[in-house]
Protein backbone atom coordinates (compact mmCIF):
# COMPACT_ATOMS: atom_id res chain seq x y z
CA UNK A 1 0.00 0.00 0.00
CA UNK A 2 1.50 3.83 -1.17
CA UNK A 3 0.07 6.29 1.41
CA UNK A 4 0.38 9.89 0.88
CA UNK A 5 0.18 12.04 3.57
CA UNK A 6 -0.77 16.27 2.02
CA UNK A 7 0.82 18.23 5.42
CA UNK A 8 1.51 21.92 5.81
CA UNK A 9 4.36 20.91 8.94
CA UNK A 10 7.76 22.03 8.32
CA UNK A 11 10.56 19.23 7.50
CA UNK A 12 13.61 18.04 7.46
CA UNK A 13 16.57 15.94 6.58
CA UNK A 14 19.42 14.66 7.91
CA UNK A 15 21.46 11.71 7.44
CA UNK A 16 19.46 9.79 5.07
CA UNK A 17 16.19 10.22 7.33
CA UNK A 18 13.91 13.35 7.52
CA UNK A 19 11.92 14.56 10.82
CA UNK A 20 9.46 16.80 11.86
CA UNK A 21 7.59 17.86 14.66
CA UNK A 22 7.65 15.27 17.42
CA UNK A 23 4.09 14.92 18.62
CA UNK A 24 3.32 15.10 14.67
CA UNK A 25 5.92 12.28 13.43
CA UNK A 26 5.21 9.82 16.16
CA UNK A 27 1.31 9.68 15.00
CA UNK A 28 2.66 9.13 11.42
CA UNK A 29 5.08 6.42 12.58
CA UNK A 30 1.88 4.35 14.05
CA UNK A 31 0.01 5.14 10.70
CA UNK A 32 2.95 4.04 8.39
CA UNK A 33 3.23 0.95 10.71
CA UNK A 34 1.12 -0.62 8.09
CA UNK A 35 1.97 0.64 4.43
CA UNK A 36 4.40 -0.21 2.18
CA UNK A 37 5.77 3.22 1.24
CA UNK A 38 4.73 6.77 2.32
CA UNK A 39 4.75 9.68 -0.28
CA UNK A 40 4.46 12.89 2.06
CA UNK A 41 4.06 16.36 0.28
CA UNK A 42 5.13 18.75 2.64
CA UNK A 43 7.18 22.22 2.91
CA UNK A 44 11.10 21.29 3.05
CA UNK A 45 12.92 23.87 5.03
CA UNK A 46 14.15 22.74 8.51
CA UNK A 47 18.09 22.87 8.71
CA UNK A 48 19.00 21.76 12.25
CA UNK A 49 17.43 18.98 14.25
CA UNK A 50 15.70 20.13 17.54
CA UNK A 51 14.51 18.42 21.02
CA UNK A 52 10.97 18.42 19.71
CA UNK A 53 11.90 16.88 16.47
CA UNK A 54 11.74 13.25 15.47
CA UNK A 55 12.74 11.00 12.37
CA UNK A 56 9.79 8.87 10.50
CA UNK A 57 10.52 5.21 11.08
CA UNK A 58 9.10 3.55 8.01
CA UNK A 59 12.49 3.56 5.28
CA UNK A 60 10.56 3.94 1.85
CA UNK A 61 9.61 7.60 1.70
CA UNK A 62 8.92 9.58 -1.53
CA UNK A 63 9.16 12.65 -0.43
CA UNK A 64 7.80 15.59 -2.69
CA UNK A 65 8.79 19.01 -1.61
CA UNK A 66 6.68 22.12 -1.66
CA UNK A 67 6.79 25.55 -0.82
CA UNK A 68 5.32 26.60 2.53
CA UNK A 69 2.62 29.67 1.46
CA UNK A 70 0.07 31.80 3.66
CA UNK A 71 -2.32 34.14 2.74
CA UNK A 72 -1.33 36.60 5.28
CA UNK A 73 0.07 39.88 3.36
CA UNK A 74 -0.36 41.36 -0.27
CA UNK A 75 2.91 39.96 -1.12
CA UNK A 76 2.53 36.54 0.31
CA UNK A 77 -0.97 36.41 -1.12
CA UNK A 78 0.83 37.47 -4.62
CA UNK A 79 3.33 35.21 -4.45
CA UNK A 80 1.04 31.94 -3.14
CA UNK A 81 -1.12 32.80 -6.62
CA UNK A 82 1.94 32.64 -8.15
CA UNK A 83 2.81 29.06 -7.19
CA UNK A 84 -1.15 27.53 -6.42
CA UNK A 85 -0.59 25.33 -9.68
CA UNK A 86 2.57 23.93 -9.18
CA UNK A 87 1.84 22.74 -5.47
CA UNK A 88 -1.60 21.68 -6.50
CA UNK A 89 -0.18 19.72 -9.33
CA UNK A 90 2.62 18.14 -7.37
CA UNK A 91 -0.61 17.42 -4.99
CA UNK A 92 -2.90 16.07 -7.63
CA UNK A 93 0.17 13.80 -9.04
CA UNK A 94 1.24 12.21 -5.34
CA UNK A 95 -2.83 11.47 -4.76
CA UNK A 96 -2.43 9.45 -8.48
CA UNK A 97 0.03 7.82 -7.09
CA UNK A 98 -1.41 6.63 -3.89
CA UNK A 99 -3.79 3.79 -3.13
CA UNK A 100 -4.50 5.64 0.32
CA UNK A 101 -4.55 9.88 0.25
CA UNK A 102 -4.58 10.93 4.13
CA UNK A 103 -4.74 15.17 4.63
CA UNK A 104 -3.81 17.26 7.66
CA UNK A 105 -6.09 19.77 8.50
CA UNK A 106 -6.43 22.54 8.97
CA UNK A 107 -3.45 24.33 7.13
CA UNK A 108 -2.92 25.76 3.74
CA UNK A 109 -1.88 22.58 2.59
CA UNK A 110 -5.10 20.87 3.60
CA UNK A 111 -6.90 23.02 2.15
CA UNK A 112 -5.20 22.35 -0.99
CA UNK A 113 -5.74 18.25 -0.29
CA UNK A 114 -9.70 18.92 0.41
CA UNK A 115 -10.07 20.70 -2.94
CA UNK A 116 -7.56 18.34 -4.82
CA UNK A 117 -8.79 14.65 -3.17
CA UNK A 118 -12.42 15.78 -4.98
CA UNK A 119 -10.70 14.26 -8.15
CA UNK A 120 -10.76 10.91 -6.76
CA UNK A 121 -13.98 9.57 -5.67
CA UNK A 122 -12.84 6.03 -5.69
CA UNK A 123 -9.99 5.97 -3.52
CA UNK A 124 -9.36 5.05 0.18
CA UNK A 125 -9.45 8.66 2.46
CA UNK A 126 -8.51 9.67 5.68
CA UNK A 127 -8.35 13.39 6.95
CA UNK A 128 -7.29 14.75 10.63
CA UNK A 129 -8.75 17.64 11.76
CA UNK A 130 -6.93 18.74 15.00
CA UNK A 131 -8.35 21.89 15.20
CA UNK A 132 -11.84 22.87 16.24
CA UNK A 133 -14.52 20.59 14.77
CA UNK A 134 -17.35 23.38 15.79
CA UNK A 135 -18.90 24.29 12.50
CA UNK A 136 -20.34 27.62 14.99
CA UNK A 137 -16.92 28.47 15.77
CA UNK A 138 -15.68 32.19 14.41
CA UNK A 139 -12.52 30.61 12.69
CA UNK A 140 -10.41 32.00 9.76
CA UNK A 141 -12.59 31.28 5.91
CA UNK A 142 -10.06 28.94 5.06
CA UNK A 143 -10.66 26.47 8.00
CA UNK A 144 -14.54 26.95 7.03
CA UNK A 145 -13.87 26.02 3.58
CA UNK A 146 -12.00 23.19 4.73
CA UNK A 147 -14.73 22.01 7.23
CA UNK A 148 -18.14 22.41 5.03
CA UNK A 149 -15.70 20.80 2.26
CA UNK A 150 -14.68 18.04 4.07
CA UNK A 151 -18.32 17.31 5.99
CA UNK A 152 -20.17 17.28 2.56
CA UNK A 153 -20.60 13.83 1.17
CA UNK A 154 -21.27 14.81 -2.46
CA UNK A 155 -17.62 16.52 -2.73
CA UNK A 156 -15.53 14.23 -0.72
CA UNK A 157 -16.26 10.56 -0.80
CA UNK A 158 -14.94 7.18 0.87
CA UNK A 159 -13.07 9.57 3.29
CA UNK A 160 -13.09 9.47 7.44
CA UNK A 161 -12.85 12.71 8.77
CA UNK A 162 -11.55 12.25 12.46
CA UNK A 163 -12.53 15.23 14.75
CA UNK A 164 -12.20 15.84 18.20
CA UNK A 165 -15.82 15.96 19.88
CA UNK A 166 -19.51 15.03 18.62
CA UNK A 167 -20.81 18.21 17.12
CA UNK A 168 -24.08 18.55 16.15
CA UNK A 169 -24.90 18.80 11.76
CA UNK A 170 -21.72 16.60 11.13
CA UNK A 171 -22.40 14.23 8.16
CA UNK A 172 -21.28 10.08 7.79
CA UNK A 173 -17.59 11.59 7.01
CA UNK A 174 -17.31 12.32 10.33
CA UNK A 175 -15.76 10.57 12.87
CA UNK A 176 -15.02 11.54 16.85
CA UNK A 177 -12.09 10.30 17.80
CA UNK A 178 -9.12 11.26 20.04
CA UNK A 179 -5.01 11.28 20.41
CA UNK A 180 -2.45 9.90 22.70
CA UNK A 181 0.89 9.81 24.22
CA UNK A 182 0.83 7.41 26.32
CA UNK A 183 0.93 3.21 26.21
CA UNK A 184 -1.04 0.70 29.01
CA UNK A 185 2.45 -0.68 30.40
CA UNK A 186 3.04 3.43 31.65
CA UNK A 187 -0.01 2.89 33.94
CA UNK A 188 1.69 2.78 37.53
CA UNK A 189 1.37 3.55 40.34
CA UNK A 190 1.16 7.50 41.54
CA UNK A 191 1.69 8.69 44.95
CA UNK A 192 -0.88 11.46 46.48
CA UNK A 193 -0.71 14.93 45.86
CA UNK A 194 -1.13 17.17 48.85
CA UNK A 195 -1.73 20.68 48.78
CA UNK A 196 -0.07 21.61 52.14
CA UNK A 197 2.93 22.17 50.83
CA UNK A 198 3.93 24.27 47.51
CA UNK A 199 1.71 23.89 45.08
CA UNK A 200 3.08 23.06 41.70
CA UNK A 201 1.57 24.45 38.15
CA UNK A 202 2.87 23.86 34.81
CA UNK A 203 2.18 25.39 31.51
CA UNK A 204 3.56 23.20 28.65
CA UNK A 205 2.68 24.25 24.64
CA UNK A 206 4.54 26.60 22.17
CA UNK A 207 4.83 29.93 23.53
CA UNK A 208 2.15 32.22 21.01
CA UNK A 209 -0.26 34.54 21.29
CA UNK A 210 -3.06 31.94 20.87
CA UNK A 211 -2.14 29.69 23.73
CA UNK A 212 -1.98 32.81 26.04
CA UNK A 213 0.95 32.03 28.59
CA UNK A 214 1.05 35.43 29.96
CA UNK A 215 -2.47 34.62 31.38
CA UNK A 216 -1.04 31.39 32.65
CA UNK A 217 1.58 33.35 34.09
CA UNK A 218 -0.90 36.69 35.40
CA UNK A 219 -3.41 33.61 37.55
CA UNK A 220 -0.49 31.94 39.20
CA UNK A 221 0.79 36.02 40.33
CA UNK A 222 -2.59 36.53 41.54
CA UNK A 223 -2.60 33.43 43.70
CA UNK A 224 0.90 34.04 44.88
CA UNK A 225 -0.81 37.34 46.05
CA UNK A 226 -3.51 36.02 47.78
CA UNK A 227 -0.37 33.95 49.97
CA UNK A 228 -0.59 30.88 48.52
CA UNK A 229 2.72 28.63 48.12
CA UNK A 230 2.44 28.41 44.24
CA UNK A 231 4.80 27.97 41.67
CA UNK A 232 4.45 27.89 37.52
CA UNK A 233 6.86 25.96 35.05
CA UNK A 234 6.59 26.84 31.49
CA UNK A 235 7.76 24.67 28.95
CA UNK A 236 8.26 25.45 25.39
CA UNK A 237 9.41 28.09 22.97
CA UNK A 238 7.82 30.91 21.09
CA UNK A 239 7.10 34.13 19.77
CA UNK A 240 5.69 35.17 23.50
CA UNK A 241 8.88 34.24 25.07
CA UNK A 242 10.74 37.72 25.09
CA UNK A 243 7.35 39.24 26.05
CA UNK A 244 6.78 36.55 29.18
CA UNK A 245 10.70 37.17 30.25
CA UNK A 246 10.15 40.81 30.70
CA UNK A 247 6.97 40.71 32.34
CA UNK A 248 8.88 37.80 34.71
CA UNK A 249 11.59 40.01 35.54
CA UNK A 250 9.66 43.44 35.49
CA UNK A 251 7.26 41.89 38.26
CA UNK A 252 10.33 40.27 40.08
CA UNK A 253 8.69 37.02 39.78
CA UNK A 254 11.68 34.96 39.13
CA UNK A 255 11.45 33.03 42.52
CA UNK A 256 8.67 30.92 41.83
CA UNK A 257 7.84 31.38 37.73
CA UNK A 258 10.26 29.60 35.58
CA UNK A 259 10.91 29.36 32.01
CA UNK A 260 12.22 26.26 30.64
CA UNK A 261 12.35 26.37 26.95
CA UNK A 262 11.07 22.86 24.80
CA UNK A 263 12.69 19.74 26.85
CA UNK A 264 12.10 16.11 25.76
CA UNK A 265 9.07 14.37 26.42
CA UNK A 266 10.97 12.34 29.16
CA UNK A 267 10.92 15.83 31.19
CA UNK A 268 7.90 17.06 30.35
CA UNK A 269 6.27 13.87 31.95
CA UNK A 270 8.48 14.51 34.50
CA UNK A 271 6.89 17.80 35.67
CA UNK A 272 3.47 16.70 35.13
CA UNK A 273 4.44 13.98 37.89
CA UNK A 274 5.94 16.82 40.02
CA UNK A 275 3.10 18.98 39.48
CA UNK A 276 -0.76 19.98 40.88
CA UNK A 277 -2.30 21.66 38.21
CA UNK A 278 -1.86 21.96 34.21
CA UNK A 279 -2.51 25.22 32.91
CA UNK A 280 -4.31 26.44 29.56
CA UNK A 281 -5.84 29.16 29.11
CA UNK A 282 -5.94 28.54 24.87
CA UNK A 283 -8.01 30.61 22.27
CA UNK A 284 -8.33 27.50 19.97
CA UNK A 285 -7.78 23.98 20.23
CA UNK A 286 -8.54 20.58 19.14
CA UNK A 287 -7.37 17.82 21.37
CA UNK A 288 -5.28 19.02 23.59
CA UNK A 289 -2.71 16.71 24.46
CA UNK A 290 -1.39 18.60 27.93
CA UNK A 291 -4.50 18.30 29.45
CA UNK A 292 -4.75 14.36 28.80
CA UNK A 293 -1.54 14.27 29.60
CA UNK A 294 -1.75 16.07 32.95
CA UNK A 295 -4.46 13.98 33.94
CA UNK A 296 -2.64 10.63 33.15
CA UNK A 297 -0.01 11.81 36.24
CA UNK A 298 -3.01 13.50 38.47
CA UNK A 299 -2.57 16.84 37.58
CA UNK A 300 -5.55 18.69 37.30
CA UNK A 301 -6.30 20.56 34.35
CA UNK A 302 -7.32 24.14 34.13
CA UNK A 303 -8.05 25.37 30.76
CA UNK A 304 -10.67 27.25 28.83
CA UNK A 305 -14.17 26.28 27.29
CA UNK A 306 -12.58 25.57 23.30
CA UNK A 307 -13.47 22.70 21.24
CA UNK A 308 -13.94 19.80 23.25
CA UNK A 309 -12.31 20.85 26.38
CA UNK A 310 -15.59 20.68 28.63
CA UNK A 311 -16.30 17.21 27.03
CA UNK A 312 -12.72 16.66 28.46
CA UNK A 313 -13.09 18.33 31.45
CA UNK A 314 -16.92 16.76 31.96
CA UNK A 315 -17.85 20.49 32.32
CA UNK A 316 -15.90 20.71 35.54
CA UNK A 317 -16.25 17.99 37.01
CA UNK A 318 -12.61 16.67 35.83
CA UNK A 319 -11.12 19.96 36.06
CA UNK A 320 -11.67 23.93 36.31
CA UNK A 321 -12.91 25.62 32.98
CA UNK A 322 -11.61 29.09 32.72
CA UNK A 323 -13.57 32.30 32.15
CA UNK A 324 -10.46 34.42 31.23
CA UNK A 325 -11.86 36.70 34.38
CA UNK A 326 -8.57 36.64 36.20
CA UNK A 327 -10.72 37.35 39.70
CA UNK A 328 -13.01 35.18 39.06
CA UNK A 329 -10.76 31.91 37.57
CA UNK A 330 -8.43 32.63 40.77
CA UNK A 331 -11.02 31.81 42.89
CA UNK A 332 -12.26 29.14 41.46
CA UNK A 333 -8.51 27.73 42.05
CA UNK A 334 -8.85 28.66 45.57
CA UNK A 335 -11.72 26.94 46.00
CA UNK A 336 -9.87 23.57 44.95
CA UNK A 337 -7.42 25.31 47.10
CA UNK A 338 -8.73 25.10 50.19
CA UNK A 339 -10.43 21.38 49.37
CA UNK A 340 -8.48 18.62 49.81
CA UNK A 341 -10.67 16.05 49.16
CA UNK A 342 -12.43 17.99 46.60
CA UNK A 343 -9.14 18.26 44.66
CA UNK A 344 -8.52 14.20 45.22
CA UNK A 345 -12.04 13.70 43.50
CA UNK A 346 -11.62 15.45 40.68
CA UNK A 347 -7.61 14.54 39.86
CA UNK A 348 -8.78 10.68 40.62
CA UNK A 349 -11.67 11.18 37.76
CA UNK A 350 -9.25 12.88 35.61
CA UNK A 351 -7.05 9.83 35.95
CA UNK A 352 -9.88 7.08 35.46
CA UNK A 353 -11.03 9.17 32.15
CA UNK A 354 -7.32 9.53 30.69
CA UNK A 355 -5.92 6.24 30.98
CA UNK A 356 -8.78 4.60 28.79
CA UNK A 357 -6.87 6.86 26.04
CA UNK A 358 -3.52 5.03 25.31
CA UNK A 359 -1.03 4.83 22.44
CA UNK A 360 -2.16 0.89 22.59
CA UNK A 361 -5.64 1.44 22.27
CA UNK A 362 -5.11 4.22 19.65
CA UNK A 363 -2.93 2.01 16.95
CA UNK A 364 -5.48 -0.70 17.16
CA UNK A 365 -8.52 1.90 16.25
CA UNK A 366 -5.61 3.72 13.17
CA UNK A 367 -4.90 0.29 11.91
CA UNK A 368 -8.60 -0.59 11.39
CA UNK A 369 -8.64 3.14 9.21
CA UNK A 370 -5.53 1.86 7.47
CA UNK A 371 -6.35 -1.69 6.19
CA UNK A 372 -9.98 -2.05 6.55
Amino acid sequence: MTFCIITHVNHGYFNDSFYAYSPYVREMNIWSKHVDKLIIVAPLNLEGRTLIDEFYENPNIDFRKVIAFNFLTISTLLKTFVQLPKISFTIYQAMRDSTHIHLRCPGNMGLLGCIVQIFFPSKKKTAKYAGNWDLKAKQPVSYRIQKWILNNTFLTRNMTVLVYGEWERSSKNIKPFFTASYREVDKVEIANKHLNSRINFVFVGSLTAGKNPLYAVKLVEKLKEKNFNVSLSIYGNGLEFEKLHAYINKNRLSSYVTLLGNRDQEEIKHAYQNSHFVLLPSKSEGWPKVIAEGMFWKCLPVATKVSCVPNMLDNGQRGILLTMNLEVDCNEIKIILLNAELYQVKIQKGLNWSRKYTLDYFEEEIKKLVIS
